[in-house]
């Protein structure tokens, strides 16, 4: 069984990664077809049918998906450029009251920018020149064009250079993680804000000027050359593998408590699929993809796995907290793990094993990476494996004092640990969907911004947050209840 699990997990996910669709023929003449549904997507919006104008632009988009690899064959900046554009229409129909005019502006310049390829001459909107890498001091660059753009009135533009610095983004990330935490966490969370600002109505400049000069100060900081060492290393896999490998402790945890210790390469199996086809995406992204092309994607692949991993994370937390309740007197925590175990529980634990592996090490893999270049190779792998080694010592360590601590303490500090994850990956999942363009940002300066939870200032990822909270409290409550 459990090598079949292995197996299927394997070519379930790892797969669809390598899987290359057949280039079109004809990218041009395909591309010229598939503009026709842009330009009737227009017209229907015009005349205010915005569903017919939603179900053309989809028909466009099931058309890309046939066409983009020979684009992406005769030009990788036409195909970023493509995507880009594409991502700002997904964006803004994705806003709630969708906005007519931004919807058919956006749509006009995706228009505009496929007949530029078609007709060879796709030589603009390009933040990368002669193939080298973007740096923190070409993102401060275009915070200063957002903000000349939105001074001047053209907000149409600004929110484009916004979305560049979007899809940008995944070149820098890892430098600017490198040198402050804090800087990273407040970037990401300024991107959402910044286009949000731009693209409400009424538009509200002088807000998404104060987060676009904030953004500036603070990149700006550490816009610098930059160089590396072990430490930093170090400090990159700890801080991504700790959050992971809690929820691997706590997996393995219950299976010792629990007498089901030999069921542990479920576990494992989950953890070194995880890994795998994490070292297996970044490395495609780096060596197929330009940031353009791959930076909403990268924001998708983030949002959607944090979500997943937030759901199963949030009903193992009630697992383990129900596991806590049992009466210490009757004793049979093992008989009932033996039945749910029995009953299909194995292949969650393995595939949330799975998801909180892959969640932290695609970003991790992708952060050295972006390392590399700046820091002598022994340096890199030496920190790479004195990290691990670290990650694995703590486990050791988390296992067999775990083990000590009383059963019922033990599953309740385990929910505890479990939930924290749970309620921190939702908020990390449905900002990331943001960045992406997939959910509207609707911020508010009263609400709070704490990095070490992943809240940010917008209702979409506060409210889900809240309300977790809320039926925790209130599914404790009606435990202790029931029991008295």
């Amino acid at each position: 069984m459990r090598k079949l699990f292995t197996l299927l997990l394997a070519a379930f996910l790892i797969l669809p990664i390598f899987s290359m669709k057949s280039l079109a023929a004809d990218a041009k003449t395909e591309l010229s077809k598939s503009n026709e549904f842009i330009e009737k997507s227009i017209e229907a919006i015009k005349s205010d049918d915005l569903s017919k104008g939603k179900d053309l632009y989809e028909e466009y988009n099931q058309a890309w998906i046939e066409l983009e690899d020979g684009v992406k064959d005769q030009s990788k900046k036409a195909y970023g450029d493509i995507e880009s554009k594409m991502g700002m229409v997904r964006f803004l129909l994705a806003q709630d009251p969708v906005q007519k005019d931004k919807v058919i502006s956006a749509l006009d310049d995706l228009r505009k920018t496929n007949k530029l390829f078609i007709s060879n001459e796709d030589n603009v909107g390009e933040v990368k020149t002669k193939g080298e890498t973007p740096t923190i001091k070409d993102l401060v660059a275009l915070l200063d064009k957002a903000k000349s753009q939105i001074q001047s009135g053209d907000d149409a533009s600004a929110v484009k250079t916004m979305d560049t610095f979007s899809s940008s983004w995944l070149d820098v990330e890892g430098v600017v993680l490198t040198k402050s935490k804090k800087v990273y966490d407040d970037a990401e969370k300024d991107m959402v804000s910044a286009k949000a600002y731009l693209t409400v109505d009424p538009i509200q400049k002088d807000k998404a000027i104060k987060v676009i000069d904030r953004m500036h100060g603070y990149l700006s900081l550490i816009a610098g050359d930059t160089s590396y060492g072990i430490v930093d290393v170090i400090t990159i896999i700890l801080r991504e593998g700790l959050e992971a490998l809690l929820v691997v402790v706590a997996l393995l945890g219950f299976l010792k408590k629990s007498g089901q210790e030999n069921k542990k390469s479920w576990i494992y199996g989950g953890v070194v699929i995880g890994g795998i086809v994490s070292i297996a995406l970044a490395i495609l992204v780096k060596l197929l993809f330009t940031s353009g092309t791959f930076g909403n994607n990268n924001f998708l692949i983030s949002g959607w796995t944090g979500v997943f991993a937030a759901v199963m994370l949030i009903y193992v937390s009630y697992w383990l907290h129900s596991k806590s309740s049992v009466s210490t007197r009757n004793n049979n925590i093992e008989d009932k793990s033996s039945k749910s175990l029995a009953n299909g529980s194995l292949f969650s634990l393995g595939f949330l094993a799975f998801l909180a592996v892959f969640r932290e090490g695609t970003e991790t893999v992708l952060f050295y990476i972006g390392m590399a270049s700046s820091i002598k190779l022994v340096d890199l792998f030496l920190g790479i494996a004195l990290g691990f080694i670290i990650l694995i010592i703590i486990a050791v360590l988390m296992l067999k004092i775990g083990l000590r601590i009383p059963m019922k303490p033990f599953f309740l500090v385990s929910s505890l640990l479990v939930f924290y994850l749970g309620f921190k990956f939702t908020g990390m999942g449905i900002n990331g969907l943001q960045l992406a363009g997939l959910l509207p940002a609707t911020t508010n300066d009263a609400l709070p911004t704490i990095s070490a939870l992943a809240v940010y200032p917008t209702w979409q990822g506060v409210i889900p947050q809240v309300l977790l909270v809320v039926i925790a409290i209130v599914v404790t409550l009606h435990n202790k209840l029931k029991r008295s």
